[in-house]
């Protein structure tokens, strides 16, 4: 995503599986992209071709509804490991770095902290290798080893934006409201450059987002405002890229400004999911991007999660309360930070209902991921529990329809 999708991503209700449109695959990996500290890799010359020898700059067009070309350019550390970023130069010059670089007989492997992967084989002569970009689903790709009269243009990146000031109270400058089209199946709201855009948003959905709370936690709401749904694009005054605080604040004077929005809070035992650590502790690692930059996280098939620079808060409200679960879920992690990682389950037909998606049967496969629950504690080393908590309700005194920009 050049664009940066808060995702459910804070954003994508209809997720659509496969890579097929690699808005969806690669997309959903560039977009993870935004949340990534650049990372520049410089071109190496091809040494002698060797089956042994990876470093360079490989290339090839991943088919898929669309033709993306991707480079992946790799090198050596001092220590003898292998390093590589991979870049998807149709939809901008910013790296994906991969974590994980392997070469093993004449297979080799690509692994990446957001779920995307490659694996092929490494020919003969050592100048191409064939195989599968991976992300949730495989699609077939060869690369070659590019020289310099054949080596692509990678793009330069857009411009970093630096950070709002901390200490700033933003109110979007200029905002356009209008209704979604009537067959728009997305939902999703990004931030593309210093634009906000949501697609497909009822009043119930800019309320959970602007205050991260469930929709069982907005109570009193009219009919139109969950039928209604419109497109925003939003502009912020000041300087600088808003933080996710300084995001949901704008959201919030948007609601009372253009929507006349007027409710009191209140609590209520509510049924929830709490999230907390196991014994053994949290399996988790810590993101190398900036703490204050804005999270992503989304979803590239139902059961397979990706979190990037993201809280724990961020992983209960933006990744399972409102997509996946159909309650509210509260951090009771106690975990401090922001953190990369990935989570693979086998959903059942309890889960993405709001999504109005129809989640497939079980599969007996050996290989299958496990549960929700299982996955979260092996994979993550945290606990997800179904109880009963006091939890904050906002009641709706007052709203209306937005009014025209």
């Amino acid at each position: 995503m050049t664009t940066q999708e808060i995702c459910k991503s804070v954003s994508g209700r209809k997720h659509r599986s496969g890579l097929g449109k690699l808005a969806a695959i690669v997309a959903s990996m560039v977009l993870s992209l935004a949340f990534i500290s650049p990372v520049s890799a410089q071109a190496t010359t091809p040494a002698v071709n060797s089956s042994q020898n990876l470093v360079g700059a490989w290339q090839g067009t991943l088919h898929v509804g669309k033709d993306l070309r991707l480079v992946i350019k790799i090198s050596k550390a001092d220590s003898g490991e292998l390093k590589s970023v991979l870049y998807s130069i149709d939809q901008g010059g910013q790296g994906l770095p991969v974590s994980k670089t392997t070469l093993d007989g004449t297979a080799v492997k690509l692994v990446t902290s957001v779920g995307v992967s490659y694996e092929g084989k490494l020919s003969a002569d050592g100048n191409s290798m064939a195989g599968n970009f991976i992300q949730g689903s495989p699609f077939p790709l060869t690369l070659t080893r590019a020289t310099p009269e054949t080596a692509w243009t990678i793009p330069e990146p857009a411009p970093v934006i630096p950070p709002m000031a901390a200490n700033a109270n933003p109110s979007f400058e200029v905002a356009t409201i209008k209704p979604s089209k009537p067959d728009e199946k997305r939902k999703f709201l990004t931030v593309q450059g210093r634009k906000m855009v949501s697609v497909n948003f009822s009043l119930r959905d800019l309320l959970a987002f602007a205050y991260g709370v469930h929709s069982t936690q907005i109570q009193g709401l009219p009919a139109w405002a969950e039928n209604d749904h419109y497109d925003i694009t939003a502009q912020p005054d000041g300087e600088g890229m808003p933080n996710a605080t300084q995001l949901k604040v704008m959201v919030q004077k948007l609601l009372a400004d253009r929507y006349e929005l007027g409710f009191h809070h209140d609590k209520k035992q509510l049924s929830v999911y709490v999230l907390s650590v196991t014994k053994s502790g949290p399996k988790l690692t810590r993101s190398a991007s900036d703490p204050k930059g804005l999270p992503g996280v989304g979803f590239r098939q139902l059961g397979a999660l990706i979190a990037v620079n993201a809280s724990m808060n961020d992983f209960c409200i933006l990744g399972l309360q409102g997509t996946v679960l159909d309650r509210p879920v509260l951090d009771q992690t106690e975990i401090e930070g922001k953190f990369d990682f990935t989570l693979n389950w086998t959903p059942d037909d309890s889960q993405f209902t709001s999504l109005g998606v129809r989640v497939p049967p079980p599969t007996d496969a050996a290989n299958a991921p496990p549960n929700l629950y299982t996955a979260i504690q092996e994979q993550l080393g945290l606990k997800l529990e179904a109880t009963k908590a006091p939890a904050d309700v906002l009641v709706v005194d007052h709203a209306e329809k937005p009014s025209e920009n």
